[in-house]
């Protein structure tokens, strides 16, 4: 087997400490772990900041904590600013509402290719089964338990998939989730990263994700691994979604691979 990349794994957070220590005991299970954690934290209180402490004194890996002021939703500026002090040359990015499967990292990791970036998918857990979780401060799941959605999402493969691969290519920018996402950093920094003139919830991923592929960047087929469980919570406020989509659409029609407003500002 190869060697891995050294790997940053970047969580985002804002104000839901208990989603997040889940998150975070399920890193601890992996069977490979990152080189180091960042939390990408878009404004949260000083519950979220002890929390990261007390698990700072636990993980045997370093656990970074990059924080910006409440000013509104802007995950893509947050995101940035913890990929800009990743040391890591391959960047893992997940959602801290998040519970990994244990072979999470080693699936990117061994999936990882240059010129390339990964986008995975997400099982969606219902509201009863993302209380008892959140309740009992537990993270053992399975496509089996009770409460689990779209359950073919969670089936663990990746043997199969990696033979699916050789036939079957991934493209276009159809179901792409930004929580569930690797790249190498080399490839984030030449297109300057999340583009911050996109604000509120929506669409930073897939504006991102064209930027990489107009520059080369191909995408890796990869269902059945990397399996990730998405706790319920309600949807996000979606009035800026029709300036974000102008956003997008200008990236798709000038072919654009760069971004004014982007990563190089925290290098």
């Amino acid at each position: 087997m190869r060697p891995f990349p050294t790997t940053s794994l970047i969580i985002a957070t804002y104000n839901w400490p208990k989603a997040l220590e889940l998150s975070l005991l399920s890193l601890v299970k992996q069977v490979v772990m990152p080189t180091e954690i960042i939390v990408a934290d878009d404004g949260s209180t000083d519950d979220t900041r002890k929390l990261i402490e007390s698990f700072q004194k636990k993980l045997p890996i370093p656990l970074k904590h990059i924080w910006q002021p409440d000013e509104g939703f802007q995950l893509g500026k947050i995101r940035n600013k913890a990929m800009a002090a990743a040391n890591g040359e391959y960047l893992l990015q997940v959602d801290g509402d998040l519970i990994l499967h244990e072979s999470f990292v080693k699936d990117h990791l061994t999936a990882c290719r240059r010129g390339h970036f990964i986008g995975g998918s997400r099982i969606l857990l219902d509201q009863n089964l993302s209380n008892k979780l959140l309740e009992e401060n537990k993270t053992d799941i399975s496509i089996f338990t009770n409460g689990v959605r779209n359950r073919l999402n969670g089936l663990h493969m990746p043997g199969l998939a990696r033979l699916i691969e050789v036939f079957k290519k991934e493209n276009g920018l159809y179901n792409l989730r930004g929580c569930n996402m690797s790249f190498w950093k080399k490839d984030i920094v030449a297109v300057n990263g999340y583009n911050e003139t996109i604000h509120g919830w929506g669409r930073e991923d897939t504006e991102l994700v064209i930027r990489l592929y107009n520059t080369g960047i191909q995408r890796v087929y990869f269902k059945l691994q990397g399996i990730a469980y998405h706790l319920y919570h309600k949807d996000y406020d979606r009035g800026n979604l029709t300036h974000n989509d102008e956003i997008v659409q200008l990236a798709l029609s000038t072919k654009r691979s760069y971004c004014e407003n982007g990563i190089s500002q925290y290098l």
